[in-house]
């Protein structure tokens, strides 16, 4: 079986947001497939996808710190400067982190470890709603 669909998230602001409930909300398509594999991608440039700490929501404030520290704010040697202040390091974040996940399904279910979480990396002051195209395959 194959099954595609493109989700919308709500809009958050700038930091690491846990989203593994609502992705599992919007496919009740899941819970068909006994064995497979979803692949998630990010429509967009400035935010990412990634999988990490699911508990502690001090991992994500920390990711935010790293990420800020590590592309900066108006860097002097930015040239892509005309869509303001956060978008060029929204880019070098997104491209880091990356545009995609694939995770194992189980029983009905993502396989992720007792900690891991689905995360999505808003990397813009007001990046807005934002669309993963989510593909689903197994049996």
């Amino acid at each position: 079986m194959w099954y595609q669909k493109t989700i919308q998230l709500r809009p958050r602001p700038r930091g690491f947001h846990l989203i593994t409930g609502e992705i599992e909300q919007q496919i009740p398509e899941l819970a068909q497939i006994n064995i497979g594999l979803a692949h998630l991608f990010i429509q967009h440039t400035s935010a990412s996808l990634t999988l990490n700490e699911n508990a502690d929501p001090t991992v994500r404030r920390d990711m935010e710190a790293h990420f800020n520290q590590a592309a900066p704010e108006r860097a002097p040697y930015y040239q892509h400067t005309y869509e303001g202040d956060d978008d060029m390091p929204a880019h070098i974040k997104a491209s880091t982190l990356g545009s995609s996940v694939s995770i194992p399904i189980s029983h009905g279910r993502f396989a992720l470890g007792t900690w891991q979480g689905i995360y999505l990396g808003e990397h813009r002051d007001q990046g807005g709603s934002r669309r993963i195209v989510i593909t689903l395959q197994g049996e």
